[in-house]
């Protein structure tokens, strides 16, 4: 069942959950996410970067529409960190049913503007946006963009950006980076900030960063109002490792069918776990 964004986290809003989002990038993830979250009848929202659409290709989208149109459970597909216009419309022209503009490293006035422009032009078309307040952190060369330094997002210009641009769901900034947590540095979330933000602000809120951090912080910015978590390091890092201890082990090894469905299997643990984790499991019903 394709869902619009919107339409997919009010549930989660209205029932106190948050909806995984994770990042896929080529055909076998995504039947392996798609299975995992009918086993545990949670929503799912498929989310694809603009670095990986250009790897799978847009051809390939009428394919993953399908897949999320017969699925059991509700999927949305969205643009992950789009950051341009011309990137979030291609995402329109192609069939993502969401889209995300990312433009936090901007003033706060110019992120709002081109926020609000891609809100006019997606909710044209039924479709749902989300923006960012406050800067994401990063952690390494292979993570998404994000700043050295965590700019936490604010309560009061979290209620104004949501006013001004009229965005669906707000990703916020609360602690988390990009990207996996180098031993030195330790993950830590504002929880208390979460909680202002959410009363001044109480749309769908999102979490970037969620690979990585403590699974009792993560359990409790769910219940403190985040609706939507970020994964994509945990699952591929999972997928790959898997792969090659599979490619290791037998030099001679050259077969998709083969190597790929074990490494979906501990792709699948770790979504599972998430999945728990997030308390979507079985959410599924109240669509």
């Amino acid at each position: 069942m394709l869902l619009n964004g919107k339409d997919l986290l009010a549930v989660a809003n209205e029932h106190e959950f948050a909806v995984p989002a994770f990042n896929i990038s080529d055909w076998a993830m995504l039947n392996g996410i798609i299975a995992i979250s009918e086993e545990k009848q949670s929503p799912v929202i498929v989310a694809i970067h603009p670095d990986e659409l250009s790897h799978i290709g847009v051809d390939l989208m009428p394919s993953i529409i399908e897949k999320a149109e017969h699925a059991s459970v509700p999927v949305t597909i969205h643009l992950d960190h789009g950051a341009s216009y011309e990137q979030v419309l291609l995402a329109i022209q192609t069939g993502f049913t969401s889209v995300m503009i990312d433009k936090s490293m901007l003033s706060f006035e110019e992120n709002a503007a081109i926020v609000k422009k891609v809100v006019e032009a997606a909710h044209a078309v039924g479709l749902s946006v989300e923006g960012e307040l406050g800067t994401i952190g990063k952690t390494d060369g292979y993570a998404e963009s994000g700043s050295d330094d965590i700019i936490y997002t604010k309560p009061e210009e979290a209620a104004r950006f949501v006013e001004e641009t009229g965005v669906d769901s707000l990703a916020i900034a609360i602690g988390t980076r990009h990207g996996l947590y180098p031993s030195a540095l330790k993950p830590e979330l504002k929880l208390e900030l979460l909680q202002e933000i959410k009363k001044a602000a109480p749309l769908p809120l999102v979490l970037h960063g969620g690979s990585n951090n403590p699974d009792d912080e993560i359990g409790q910015a769910v219940k403190t109002g985040v609706n939507k978590i970020n994964i994509s390091s945990d699952i591929k890092v999972a997928y790959f490792r898997r792969m090659r201890e599979i490619l290791d082990g037998d030099a001679q090894m050259r077969e998709p069918n083969v190597i790929q469905p074990p490494s979906i299997e501990a792709m699948n643990v770790v979504a599972a776990q998430k999945i728990d984790l997030f308390d979507a499991a079985g959410k599924a019903s109240l669509y």
